[in-house]
């Protein structure tokens, strides 16, 4: 027996895989952490890729925004913002003309305590730090259409600034291709029927996500909603699996961006031998809910062989979503049926639906066994998805649909890998 271990819950979890099965287990590329995050931050800002220093641009009269990633994310915003602070002061724009939005997309909303968490007690008491209240319609102003089409509808707070930079980290993701840059704007800080459609967008793949392709229709989307409400700029990095930062990236969006998908890819990007019939994906980092480790499928999705089996870890202690409720009424179904319901008018929640899409998708190609302890065993069949009592019985499970010779591949940090085809 081979015993794997892997990140979940905080702590360790082991589990056997028979030898003659265990084809490789995959996770980041080996990274150097940078030794002087601070000196690295100001080095980025005192040369922006594309772009000439804040202060040779940023007036005194000017509204600052910046828009930060939630806490579902990792990003050391708590050391970034504060640099940023300072050269703006010395550009002359004071604290009070410079606020921070937290971009929770569609997520729940942040309590205090979880914001100053974020952002640092410094930064909460200098400036104005405030949640994307994506439920309440009066935050939001319509925009019309982006150039694709999709409705736009973003927060006011952006419509009011002079000057918006977008704080994130760039890694690899199944909607956009990566994420980072204008994912800050949309879904960061959107409305739900713009997220919507932006996530219908990225399930017309022909069946496999946009994960790790950099060029596509959702990214061109993207960029195209940050164009329109004035992002300029892009304060991204990119971090190892233990979440230090192994790179800092500022300056114009798109420059920047390149930059740091080059980084990121050299870390996430791995390389497997063979279509496995078994994947084990671990959710680490993204564990607090569903609607977080959900992407842990996608590299998943991506590697197995049609009609294989995946195994889904995730602690979940959320469960499946504390906002979006009403998705297990028809996450079960077929992904035509969702999209056609949604379509035709009978499902109202397009987020949760688009997402429910990518769900079955996965589901039609591969079937999931599910380990979770925070996602009840009713939840998981109405996720389509098979309930396993511990790890050990979702390994047998999985060997006992995919026969005495199938190939097992676990990848210990799913949501963050990009599998690639050995040459």
């Amino acid at each position: 027996m081979a015993r794997v271990t892997i990140p979940f819950g905080g702590k360790p979890l082991s589990f056997d895989v028979p030898d003659r099965n265990l084809a490789e287990v995959l996770g980041p590329n080996p990274s150097v952490p940078l030794d002087d995050l601070a000196a690295a931050i100001e080095a980025a800002l005192a040369r922006p890729i594309g772009q000439p220093p804040l202060e040779e641009w940023v007036r005194p009269s000017d509204r600052v925004l910046l828009v930060s990633d939630d806490n579902t994310r990792l990003t050391p915003v708590d050391r970034m913002i504060p640099p940023l602070l300072a050269r703006l002061n010395r550009a002359g724009v004071p604290d009070e003309r410079i606020g921070c939005i937290l971009a929770l997309g569609t997520h729940r909303y942040m309590t205090e305590e979880e914001i100053r968490a974020k952002v640092g007690d410094a930064v909460f008491r200098r400036i104005r730090v405030f949640n994307h209240e994506w439920r309440t319609p009066e935050r939001l102003v319509d925009l019309g259409r982006s150039r694709a089409g999709t409705p736009l509808q973003v927060n006011r707070a952006v419509t009011e600034a002079d000057v918006v930079i977008g704080l994130g980290a760039i890694v690899p993701h199944h909607i956009p291709g990566y994420s980072g840059s204008s994912k800050i704007i949309q879904p960061g800080i959107c409305g739900p029927k713009t997220t919507a459609e932006t996530h219908m967008l990225s399930c017309e793949g022909g069946g496999d996500s946009f994960l790790g392709i950099e060029d596509n229709p959702v990214r061109r989307d993207m960029d195209d909603m940050a164009d329109r409400v004035g992002m300029k700029t892009i304060f991204n990095v990119v971090m190892d699996s233990e979440g230090r930062v192994t790179g800092v990236f500022f300056g114009a969006m798109r420059e920047a961006f390149r930059e740091g998908v080059a980084a990121a890819r050299r870390i996430y990007g791995v390389r497997y031998r063979v279509p496995p019939d078994v994947v084990i994906a671990n959710s680490f980092p993204c564990d607090l809910d569903f609607w977080q480790s959900h992407k842990a499928q996608y590299p998943a999705q991506r590697m197995v062989r049609p009609g294989g089996t995946i195994v889904l870890c995730t602690p979940a202690p959320e469960g499946v979503s504390p906002v979006h409720t009403d998705l297990l009424n028809f996450t079960f179904w077929p992904s035509a049926d969702i999209k056609a319901a949604y379509r035709e008018g009978r499902l109202k929640n397009g987020v949760a639906c688009a997402l429910a899409v990518a769900w079955a998708l996965v589901r039609e190609k591969a079937s999931v066994i599910t380990f979770s302890p925070g996602i009840p065993e009713e939840h998981k069949k109405r996720l389509g998805h098979t309930h396993a009592p511990d790890i050990d019985w979702a390994v047998r499970e999985a060997l006992r649909r995919q026969g005495p010779e199938a190939r097992v591949a676990v990848l210990t940090h799913a949501p963050d890998l990009l599998p690639i085809p050995a040459a």
